[in-house]
């Protein structure tokens, strides 16, 4: 059997463009763009999420039954958890700058982003052959890890990923690596996708 993993991100949580770090339950704005993902897909595919509020939230909204994988978890960014992006880039901006640019660094006393991208990976290289079409819910951090890992790209490439709000990855696993679709639109609609191969 094929496997055919459809990587959806939860509203929020975005370092690059929200403003505090850390999970947080949904708005109502969120709620109500996660309910666009219901036309599109299935209540009855198997499903993972992050372990946090937000991808929780995003399934509920979505109606599906997603079991929490820890290895999906939100990069750990330490000592800036809760703190507003902004406050932090101007409070260190060294430190920011090099989180931003290092994929080693770790100013914050948590994950760097390459730790974060190998914990995907380790997940993705997990993901049972048998599994068929399935749904992993995550932030949008974890999305871009896990793409990383699924194009064999560096860790460097980790912040040059645009992974908008229900923004959806289709993952197709092929013998020697992973087929990566990317939708030009959100799951507002149903995309119209592009591939591009990786091996």
């Amino acid at each position: 059997m094929s496997i055919h993993l459809t990587l959806l991100c939860a509203p929020g949580g975005d370092a690059t463009v929200d403003p505090l770090l850390g999970d947080a339950h949904l708005s109502e704005h969120g709620m109500n763009m996660a309910g666009y993902a219901r036309a599109v897909l299935s209540p009855h595919q198997p499903a993972v999420r992050t372990p946090s509020i937000r991808c929780s939230e995003t399934a509920d909204a979505i109606g599906l039954v997603a079991s929490s994988e820890p290895l999906l978890r939100d990069l750990d960014v330490g000592t800036w958890q809760g703190r507003a992006v902004r406050d932090i880039a101007a409070s260190d901006p060294d430190g920011f700058s090099a989180w931003r640019t290092d994929p080693d660094a770790t100013p914050h006393d948590g994950e760097s982003v390459r730790q974060l991208c190998r914990r995907a990976a380790d997940w993705l290289s997990g993901v049972a052959p048998d599994t068929g079409r399935a749904v992993a819910i995550a932030e949008a951090a974890v999305v871009r890890a896990v793409l990383v890992g699924a194009m064999a790209v560096p860790a460097r490439g980790f912040w040059h990923l645009t992974v908008p709000p229900l923004s959806a990855f289709l993952l197709t696993r092929r013998d020697d690596g992973w087929d990566v679709r990317f939708g030009r639109r959100r799951l507002r609609s149903v995309p119209r996708p592009t591939a591009i191969s990786w091996g």
